[in-house]
């Protein structure tokens, strides 16, 4: 119960600072893709401060050349993508007016209340300018930039300072908790890792299983709906709806003539999330932290309640660490060895500070 609260309590409080939580996060996931170079140019002489930022300045260089390279394309798609996206988005209400009026067909009660002129009247009324739409999300973009310049930053230092950090906590605790502390931040280094891994695992299942799925419907571009859709999945549910409607779109859209295939797009794709929420999560991210399945599923619940779509997010990791550390502190508070070690420490200290006086 204790971990439980204050899980949902460290949820509340970066739900008031996410501008530093992500690319605190980002500059995490950055540490371990970058650690392995890192850890290779150290057994091979070079220093750790030089290693790191030799690695730090060469994924950065190659990271703004990427992007250069990729910047010309991008702008002259521009204008294609909002033709494609005004396209789908046609499709989709499309597929919704024809389903709704079948519906009417069968249900007299749906016609009388004019069912479909009544959504495709306020869809109408919404919709507007697609760039209306648009402009809020890139004002948010930009103002997300600045903080998610962070992500490198930090991670320069996590590489850099990670050892001095780990001596100057190491420092701070009693000599008679040394060997616990010493097993503490091994495990919050571990279960960090294997929440990270088992993410990419989880993201690879269900690319995998969405593209696999797809192919076998006959839905153009299989791959890059997984990818997209399974990447959208790291926020639960949100993502997923967001995910399953980009699919249904598609499918609407390329098969304007036989609305049975955004149908069974839809089946597929329900398939998917059950298995990724009751299957693949607990298999992957639930093993990886050592979480019982009952526990993943509920605890996302419990995240999303407290703190919303950050909570989603971020409730399986900082449920793992706060295990991890509610465990330690109850080996070390239940261990009567211990705790005898660290009064008789204490007894000796004061007994040789006194000893004068």
């Amino acid at each position: 119960m204790a971990i439980i609260a204050v899980t949902c309590l460290l949820l509340l409080v970066f739900q008031k600072v996410l501008w530093l939580v992500v690319p605190f996060l980002l500059g995490l996931i950055l540490y371990y893709f970058l650690y392995p170079p890192v850890r290779s140019l150290i057994y091979s002489g070079m220093s750790r401060d030089a290693a790191a930022s030799v690695v730090t300045l060469a994924f950065l260089v190659l990271l703004a050349l990427a992007v250069a390279s990729m910047m010309p394309r991008l702008t002259s798609q521009v204008s294609h993508w909002q033709d494609t996206l005004d396209r789908y988005v046609q499709g989709g209400t499309q597929l919704l007016d024809a389903s709704l009026r079948s519906l009417e067909s069968h249900w007299p009660t749906l016609a009388r209340a004019r069912l479909a002129d009544t959504v495709a009247a306020r869809l109408n009324q919404g919709a507007g300018n697609i760039s209306d739409h648009i402009e809020p999300v890139a004002l948010g973009i930009m103002a997300w930039t600045p903080s998610l310049l962070l992500a490198p930053f930090l991670a320069f230092f996590f590489l850099r300072d990670g050892r001095r950090f780990k001596r100057f906590l190491s420092a701070a605790v009693p000599n008679a908790f040394f060997e616990r502390t010493l097993y503490l931040l091994h495990e919050i280094d571990r279960t960090a890792r294997a929440y990270f891994q088992g993410l990419i695992n989880l993201t690879i299942l269900d690319t995998v299983t969405l593209a696999a799925g797809l192919w076998l419907l006959g839905i153009p571009g299989p791959l890059t709906l997984g990818v997209i859709c399974a990447v959208l999945a790291w926020v639960p549910y949100v993502g997923s709806i967001l995910g399953g409607l980009l699919v249904v779109l598609v499918a609407a859209t390329d098969f304007p003539n036989d609305p049975a295939m955004a149908y069974w797009a839809i089946g597929l794709f329900g398939l998917v999330r059950l298995l990724d929420d009751f299957f693949y999560m607990p298999l992957t991210i639930g093993k990886s932290l050592e979480l019982h399945p009952l526990v993943t599923v509920l605890m996302i619940f419990v995240g999303g309640a407290v703190a919303g779509v950050p909570g989603l997010m971020l409730v399986l990791p900082v449920l793992g660490v706060v295990m991890v550390v509610g465990e330690t502190i109850g080996m070390i508070v239940t261990d009567p060895r211990l705790m005898a070690r660290h009064r008789h420490a204490r007894n000796l200290r004061r007994e040789q500070v006194s000893s004068d006086l």
